[in-house]
């Protein structure tokens, strides 16, 4: 694999950490722990668990919730609340699936959890306005922004409403309202601003589509909040696809996207062109070894560190006994950078997990 030169890890030395959720799959493997959250040390490639989320039934996981940081603080964000229980007592062991589990939808949250890292407590927060999962939401000028989602099991309909929440009044407060109704949108900071993409989305003021046929404009569209303005602008073609991206994220004022909701990795790395108003295949960045691996993936979340990008995926290994392999893929996104390096792979016996939402990274100066 060879020696990853010192350079390339000179963000790390600021101590970064990236923080991803998980929860059981098999609701009876570990039914004293509904969600959890492993932490990953980019400085010495470990990777450990660090608290779980407190407060859920046992074999309820949250799922569709957001978890994001401003300083040492993790927040998670509303989600969805789901009961996981076995369909049949013994599966078999080669399962594609595991184990059959039934998942059912019980409730919507509002509420907000605030987890400090340095001194490893828990806390309430404001609750939100809305109730609501599979929403936007990112961090602007130490504000958390969040649109769009879903209030309404069962329903195939978003809603356009968005809210801000500051942390140092502990108070969430509406914004205007987006003009289309989204779910499963992204939400990313770029250039000072927030950006909504995406998801399934139609217009605000209308019940029929406006856009007939196999695509829909408004699902490659996204719409663009101005703080000091306090408005939104529609942006049409920004994401090009009919079905939401996975994730995007920004890094040195560049946006960077590596698949769809149905997709996490296509193969490569796309960054988008603001002039063009396109995404275009970032030089170097086909990395087969996402795309072709022989295991079931069972989860792939991408987290900017500096001017890197941090690819951290997870695999069920085929056997009697639950194994997982874990592995970490590194792209340096800087001019004349080194591309791709990856870490040893990890493999060990425990549960078979599955990502709860994307991770988020704290930088801890201690």
């Amino acid at each position: 694999m060879g020696t990853i030169p010192t350079r390339f890890f000179k963000e790390s030395k600021n101590n970064h950490r990236i923080y991803v959720p998980f929860c059981c799959k098999d609701p009876n493997s570990n039914s004293d722990v509904s969600n959890w959250i492993e932490c990953f040390n980019p400085s010495n490639k470990s990777w450990h668990r660090v608290t779980s989320i407190p407060g859920l039934p046992e074999n309820h996981v949250l799922k569709g919730f957001s978890m994001v940081s401003i300083g040492d603080f993790i927040y998670i964000i509303g989600g969805r609340l789901c009961l996981k229980k076995r369909t049949r007592d013994d599966p078999p062991p080669d399962d594609d699936d595991g184990v059959a589990v039934e998942e059912t939808d019980v409730g919507i949250l509002q509420s907000v959890l605030k987890y400090d890292v340095y001194r490893d407590t828990w806390m309430k927060a404001a609750p939100m306005n809305v109730a609501r999962f599979d929403f936007a939401c990112t961090v602007c000028k130490n504000k958390i922004f969040i649109a769009g989602g879903q209030s309404t099991l069962g329903s195939a309909k978003g809603i356009s409403s968005a809210e801000v929440y500051d942390p140092i009044l502990d108070r969430w407060s509406f914004l205007p309202r987006m003009s289309s109704l989204r779910y499963k949108c992204v939400g990313v900071t770029y250039q000072g601003k927030v950006l909504v993409v995406g998801g399934f989305a139609e217009k605000d003021d209308s019940e029929i589509d406006s856009s007939p046929g196999p695509f829909n404009m408004e699902r490659s569209s996204a719409e663009v909040f101005d703080c000091q303005m306090q408005r939104w602008d529609y942006k049409a073609m920004m994401w090009k696809l009919d079905i939401p991206p996975n994730q995007i994220v920004c890094v040195n004022n560049s946006l960077f996207s590596s698949g769809d909701c149905l997709n996490a990795w296509k193969g490569h790395l796309e960054v988008y062109d603001r002039n063009l108003n396109m995404w275009d295949i970032v030089k170097g960045s086909t990395l087969e070894n996402l795309l072709y691996c022989p295991w079931r993936r069972l989860y792939l979340t991408m987290a900017p560190v500096g001017t890197h990008l941090y690819f951290l995926a997870g695999y069920k290994i085929p056997g009697e006994i639950s194994r997982i392999r874990t592995e970490v893929h590194v792209f340096d996104t800087s001019e004349n950078g080194f591309g791709w390096k990856s870490f040893e792979p990890i493999e060990e016996e425990g549960e078979e997990k599955e990502i709860s939402c994307h991770s988020c990274v704290v930088q801890q100066d201690y």
